[in-house]
Protein backbone atom coordinates (compact mmCIF):
# COMPACT_ATOMS: atom_id res chain seq x y z
CA UNK A 1 0.00 0.00 0.00
CA UNK A 2 1.29 3.23 -0.70
CA UNK A 3 -0.25 6.06 1.70
CA UNK A 4 0.84 10.01 1.02
CA UNK A 5 -0.82 12.52 3.99
CA UNK A 6 -0.64 16.19 3.97
CA UNK A 7 2.36 16.07 1.14
CA UNK A 8 3.39 19.67 1.55
CA UNK A 9 6.41 20.89 -1.32
CA UNK A 10 7.56 24.40 -1.90
CA UNK A 11 9.28 25.98 -5.12
CA UNK A 12 10.40 29.40 -3.83
CA UNK A 13 7.20 30.15 -1.89
CA UNK A 14 4.97 28.52 -4.78
CA UNK A 15 2.98 25.66 -3.21
CA UNK A 16 3.45 22.78 -5.84
CA UNK A 17 1.85 20.16 -3.53
CA UNK A 18 -0.47 21.87 -0.40
CA UNK A 19 -1.58 19.04 1.52
CA UNK A 20 -1.90 16.18 -1.06
CA UNK A 21 -3.37 13.21 0.58
CA UNK A 22 -3.90 9.67 -1.16
CA UNK A 23 -3.90 5.82 -0.55
CA UNK A 24 -3.18 3.65 -3.07
CA UNK A 25 -4.57 -0.34 -2.34
CA UNK A 26 -1.74 -2.82 -2.87
CA UNK A 27 -2.66 -5.03 -6.06
CA UNK A 28 -4.56 -1.69 -7.81
CA UNK A 29 -4.25 0.29 -10.63
CA UNK A 30 -4.52 3.94 -9.27
CA UNK A 31 -5.51 6.69 -12.12
CA UNK A 32 -4.23 10.10 -11.26
CA UNK A 33 -5.86 12.77 -13.25
CA UNK A 34 -5.62 16.62 -13.10
CA UNK A 35 -5.34 19.61 -15.24
CA UNK A 36 -2.15 20.91 -16.33
CA UNK A 37 -0.06 22.10 -13.08
CA UNK A 38 -2.26 20.42 -10.42
CA UNK A 39 0.90 18.49 -8.96
CA UNK A 40 0.57 14.99 -10.38
CA UNK A 41 4.46 14.87 -11.34
CA UNK A 42 5.83 16.95 -8.59
CA UNK A 43 4.04 14.05 -6.56
CA UNK A 44 5.20 11.42 -8.37
CA UNK A 45 8.64 12.07 -7.58
CA UNK A 46 8.09 12.24 -4.24
CA UNK A 47 6.48 8.84 -4.65
CA UNK A 48 9.98 7.91 -6.76
CA UNK A 49 12.03 9.73 -3.68
CA UNK A 50 13.47 12.51 -6.29
CA UNK A 51 12.09 15.07 -3.95
CA UNK A 52 11.94 15.43 -0.36
CA UNK A 53 8.81 16.41 0.76
CA UNK A 54 8.73 19.83 3.16
CA UNK A 55 5.89 18.51 5.19
CA UNK A 56 3.71 15.67 5.38
CA UNK A 57 4.68 11.89 5.23
CA UNK A 58 4.78 9.45 2.51
CA UNK A 59 4.78 5.35 2.87
CA UNK A 60 5.59 2.65 0.32
CA UNK A 61 4.76 -0.67 1.93
CA UNK A 62 5.08 0.66 5.78
CA UNK A 63 8.28 2.26 4.40
CA UNK A 64 9.61 5.89 3.98
CA UNK A 65 11.26 6.14 0.36
CA UNK A 66 13.51 8.97 0.79
CA UNK A 67 17.37 8.03 0.65
CA UNK A 68 16.14 4.16 1.26
CA UNK A 69 17.99 2.28 -1.66
CA UNK A 70 16.49 -1.25 -0.41
CA UNK A 71 12.96 0.02 -1.31
CA UNK A 72 13.41 1.70 -4.70
CA UNK A 73 14.82 -1.70 -5.36
CA UNK A 74 11.29 -2.79 -5.30
CA UNK A 75 10.31 0.42 -7.48
CA UNK A 76 10.31 0.74 -11.06
CA UNK A 77 8.92 4.14 -12.66
CA UNK A 78 8.63 5.39 -16.25
CA UNK A 79 8.48 9.40 -16.43
CA UNK A 80 7.46 11.40 -19.15
CA UNK A 81 10.53 12.36 -20.42
CA UNK A 82 12.19 8.95 -19.60
CA UNK A 83 15.82 9.14 -18.98
CA UNK A 84 18.98 7.51 -21.43
CA UNK A 85 22.97 7.56 -21.43
CA UNK A 86 23.21 9.10 -24.92
CA UNK A 87 25.46 7.10 -26.64
CA UNK A 88 23.59 4.04 -24.50
CA UNK A 89 22.19 0.90 -27.01
CA UNK A 90 19.14 -1.39 -25.08
CA UNK A 91 21.31 -3.81 -23.94
CA UNK A 92 23.52 -1.08 -22.10
CA UNK A 93 20.80 0.41 -20.39
CA UNK A 94 19.83 -2.85 -19.56
CA UNK A 95 23.16 -3.92 -17.83
CA UNK A 96 22.76 -0.66 -15.77
CA UNK A 97 19.28 -1.34 -14.74
CA UNK A 98 20.48 -4.72 -13.73
CA UNK A 99 22.68 -3.11 -11.32
CA UNK A 100 20.46 -1.33 -9.23
CA UNK A 101 17.82 -4.23 -9.46
CA UNK A 102 18.45 -7.62 -7.65
CA UNK A 103 15.51 -8.93 -9.18
CA UNK A 104 15.93 -8.21 -12.16
CA UNK A 105 15.09 -11.07 -14.73
CA UNK A 106 16.77 -12.30 -17.76
CA UNK A 107 14.46 -14.98 -19.02
CA UNK A 108 11.66 -11.98 -19.05
CA UNK A 109 14.22 -9.83 -20.89
CA UNK A 110 15.06 -12.39 -23.76
CA UNK A 111 10.97 -13.32 -23.64
CA UNK A 112 9.96 -9.48 -23.82
CA UNK A 113 12.97 -9.04 -26.92
CA UNK A 114 10.30 -11.25 -29.10
CA UNK A 115 7.15 -8.70 -28.40
CA UNK A 116 8.68 -5.58 -28.52
CA UNK A 117 10.98 -6.49 -31.58
CA UNK A 118 13.67 -3.89 -31.23
CA UNK A 119 17.46 -4.50 -31.81
CA UNK A 120 18.98 -4.23 -28.48
CA UNK A 121 22.51 -3.53 -30.08
CA UNK A 122 20.69 -0.25 -31.63
CA UNK A 123 21.58 3.42 -29.60
CA UNK A 124 18.60 4.42 -27.97
CA UNK A 125 18.77 8.36 -29.28
CA UNK A 126 18.04 7.19 -32.39
CA UNK A 127 14.73 5.50 -32.13
CA UNK A 128 11.52 7.08 -32.17
CA UNK A 129 9.96 8.38 -29.58
CA UNK A 130 7.17 5.41 -29.31
CA UNK A 131 10.32 3.23 -29.72
CA UNK A 132 12.64 4.69 -26.92
CA UNK A 133 9.18 4.18 -24.79
CA UNK A 134 8.95 0.25 -25.69
CA UNK A 135 12.53 0.27 -24.55
CA UNK A 136 11.67 2.08 -21.33
CA UNK A 137 8.52 -1.11 -20.66
CA UNK A 138 11.04 -3.64 -21.54
CA UNK A 139 13.42 -2.85 -18.92
CA UNK A 140 11.00 -1.58 -16.13
CA UNK A 141 8.89 -4.92 -16.53
CA UNK A 142 12.13 -6.84 -16.09
CA UNK A 143 12.47 -5.14 -12.94
CA UNK A 144 9.70 -7.54 -11.53
CA UNK A 145 9.20 -4.31 -9.54
CA UNK A 146 6.32 -5.01 -6.56
CA UNK A 147 5.50 -1.21 -7.58
CA UNK A 148 5.33 0.27 -10.53
CA UNK A 149 4.50 4.23 -11.49
CA UNK A 150 3.77 5.55 -14.90
CA UNK A 151 3.15 8.95 -15.72
CA UNK A 152 1.62 9.58 -19.50
CA UNK A 153 2.89 6.14 -20.26
CA UNK A 154 1.61 5.23 -23.07
CA UNK A 155 2.31 9.08 -24.77
CA UNK A 156 3.90 7.75 -28.47
CA UNK A 157 2.92 4.31 -28.84
CA UNK A 158 0.51 3.25 -31.59
CA UNK A 159 -3.03 1.62 -30.45
CA UNK A 160 -1.45 -2.31 -31.14
CA UNK A 161 1.72 -1.56 -28.96
CA UNK A 162 -0.41 0.40 -26.42
CA UNK A 163 -2.61 -2.97 -26.22
CA UNK A 164 0.74 -4.84 -25.98
CA UNK A 165 1.58 -2.88 -23.03
CA UNK A 166 -1.38 -2.51 -20.91
CA UNK A 167 -1.53 -6.47 -21.29
CA UNK A 168 1.76 -7.02 -19.83
CA UNK A 169 1.33 -4.27 -17.02
CA UNK A 170 -2.50 -6.01 -16.34
CA UNK A 171 -0.82 -9.36 -16.38
CA UNK A 172 1.96 -8.29 -13.49
CA UNK A 173 -1.09 -7.08 -11.71
CA UNK A 174 -2.91 -10.36 -11.75
CA UNK A 175 -0.17 -12.68 -11.11
CA UNK A 176 2.02 -10.83 -8.50
CA UNK A 177 -0.05 -8.45 -7.41
CA UNK A 178 2.05 -5.30 -8.73
CA UNK A 179 0.66 -2.02 -7.31
CA UNK A 180 0.53 0.43 -10.48
CA UNK A 181 -0.17 4.40 -10.66
CA UNK A 182 -0.94 5.85 -13.40
CA UNK A 183 -0.65 9.80 -14.05
CA UNK A 184 -2.40 10.25 -17.51
CA UNK A 185 -4.33 12.91 -19.22
CA UNK A 186 -5.78 9.82 -21.84
CA UNK A 187 -8.91 9.48 -19.71
CA UNK A 188 -10.88 6.76 -21.44
CA UNK A 189 -7.94 4.81 -21.31
CA UNK A 190 -7.23 5.39 -17.60
CA UNK A 191 -11.23 4.01 -17.53
CA UNK A 192 -10.44 0.34 -19.19
CA UNK A 193 -7.34 -0.43 -17.01
CA UNK A 194 -7.80 1.44 -13.50
CA UNK A 195 -10.01 0.29 -10.80
CA UNK A 196 -9.17 3.48 -8.71
CA UNK A 197 -8.94 7.43 -9.11
CA UNK A 198 -7.61 10.52 -7.53
CA UNK A 199 -8.23 13.57 -9.04
CA UNK A 200 -6.08 16.40 -8.22
CA UNK A 201 -6.17 20.45 -8.47
CA UNK A 202 -3.82 23.17 -7.08
CA UNK A 203 -1.51 20.67 -5.09
CA UNK A 204 -4.65 18.76 -3.21
CA UNK A 205 -6.66 15.54 -4.34
CA UNK A 206 -9.93 16.15 -4.46
CA UNK A 207 -11.42 13.03 -4.17
CA UNK A 208 -10.39 9.62 -4.35
CA UNK A 209 -12.69 6.65 -5.13
CA UNK A 210 -13.09 3.18 -6.67
CA UNK A 211 -13.87 3.98 -9.94
CA UNK A 212 -17.46 1.87 -9.78
CA UNK A 213 -18.12 4.09 -6.81
CA UNK A 214 -17.19 7.79 -8.65
CA UNK A 215 -19.26 6.58 -11.43
CA UNK A 216 -22.14 5.65 -9.23
CA UNK A 217 -22.10 8.83 -7.53
CA UNK A 218 -23.12 11.17 -10.23
CA UNK A 219 -25.32 10.63 -13.22
CA UNK A 220 -26.45 11.79 -16.69
CA UNK A 221 -30.10 11.93 -17.16
CA UNK A 222 -31.91 12.56 -20.61
CA UNK A 223 -35.29 14.17 -19.46
CA UNK A 224 -38.67 15.27 -21.66
CA UNK A 225 -40.70 17.14 -19.06
CA UNK A 226 -44.72 17.60 -19.73
CA UNK A 227 -45.68 20.37 -22.07
CA UNK A 228 -45.52 23.60 -20.80
CA UNK A 229 -42.51 23.08 -18.56
CA UNK A 230 -39.46 24.04 -21.07
CA UNK A 231 -37.24 24.73 -18.20
CA UNK A 232 -35.38 22.76 -15.26
CA UNK A 233 -37.49 23.10 -11.79
CA UNK A 234 -34.74 25.00 -9.90
CA UNK A 235 -35.08 22.83 -6.84
CA UNK A 236 -33.19 20.25 -8.46
CA UNK A 237 -30.04 19.78 -7.35
CA UNK A 238 -28.52 20.04 -10.77
CA UNK A 239 -24.42 20.79 -11.62
CA UNK A 240 -25.05 21.14 -15.18
CA UNK A 241 -27.77 21.48 -17.64
CA UNK A 242 -28.48 21.62 -21.16
CA UNK A 243 -30.76 21.23 -23.74
CA UNK A 244 -31.63 20.27 -27.28
CA UNK A 245 -35.22 20.75 -28.34
CA UNK A 246 -37.69 19.02 -25.91
CA UNK A 247 -34.59 16.74 -24.55
CA UNK A 248 -32.69 18.16 -21.10
CA UNK A 249 -29.68 16.38 -20.33
CA UNK A 250 -28.75 16.69 -16.70
CA UNK A 251 -26.05 16.06 -14.31
CA UNK A 252 -26.50 15.35 -10.88
CA UNK A 253 -24.38 14.52 -8.03
CA UNK A 254 -26.37 10.97 -6.84
CA UNK A 255 -26.67 7.95 -8.19
CA UNK A 256 -29.63 6.53 -11.21
CA UNK A 257 -32.09 5.35 -9.13
CA UNK A 258 -32.23 9.08 -6.69
CA UNK A 259 -32.12 10.71 -9.57
CA UNK A 260 -34.72 9.06 -11.02
CA UNK A 261 -36.93 8.93 -8.24
CA UNK A 262 -36.62 13.24 -7.88
CA UNK A 263 -37.16 13.54 -11.42
CA UNK A 264 -40.87 11.63 -10.96
CA UNK A 265 -42.39 14.67 -8.98
CA UNK A 266 -42.27 16.29 -11.84
CA UNK A 267 -44.03 13.38 -13.68
CA UNK A 268 -41.57 13.57 -17.26
CA UNK A 269 -42.44 12.10 -20.47
CA UNK A 270 -39.34 10.13 -20.19
CA UNK A 271 -36.03 9.63 -18.04
CA UNK A 272 -33.17 7.69 -19.43
CA UNK A 273 -29.86 7.62 -17.24
CA UNK A 274 -26.80 7.49 -19.45
CA UNK A 275 -23.75 5.99 -17.43
CA UNK A 276 -20.81 9.22 -17.41
CA UNK A 277 -17.87 8.53 -18.55
CA UNK A 278 -14.25 9.14 -16.82
CA UNK A 279 -13.31 12.49 -18.79
CA UNK A 280 -17.14 13.82 -18.14
CA UNK A 281 -16.91 12.88 -14.44
CA UNK A 282 -13.40 14.78 -14.40
CA UNK A 283 -14.61 18.01 -15.50
CA UNK A 284 -18.17 18.04 -13.79
CA UNK A 285 -16.08 17.45 -10.61
CA UNK A 286 -13.39 19.96 -11.06
CA UNK A 287 -16.37 22.79 -11.38
CA UNK A 288 -18.41 22.18 -14.51
CA UNK A 289 -18.83 24.54 -17.20
CA UNK A 290 -15.76 26.86 -15.82
CA UNK A 291 -13.77 23.96 -17.41
CA UNK A 292 -15.58 23.42 -20.20
CA UNK A 293 -14.49 23.95 -23.70
CA UNK A 294 -15.38 28.05 -23.98
CA UNK A 295 -16.25 29.27 -27.26
CA UNK A 296 -13.72 32.19 -28.52
CA UNK A 297 -14.01 34.81 -31.20
CA UNK A 298 -11.11 35.67 -32.75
Amino acid sequence: MIEVKELVKRFDGFAALDGATLTIPTGSVYGLVGPNGAGKSTLIRHLTGIYRQDGGTISVGGEDIWENAALKARIAAIPDDWYYFLQATVRDMMRFYRGFYPNFNMERYEKLKDVFSIDEKRTIRRLSKGMQKQVAFWLALCCMPEYLILDEPVDGLDPVMRRQVWSLVMGDVAERGTTVLVSSHNLWELEDVCDHVGIMDHGKVLLERSLVQLQDNMVKLQVVFQDGMDTVPPELPVLHASRVGRVHTLIMRMNAQEATERLMAYQPMLVDAVPLTLEEIFIYELGGADYAVKDIVL
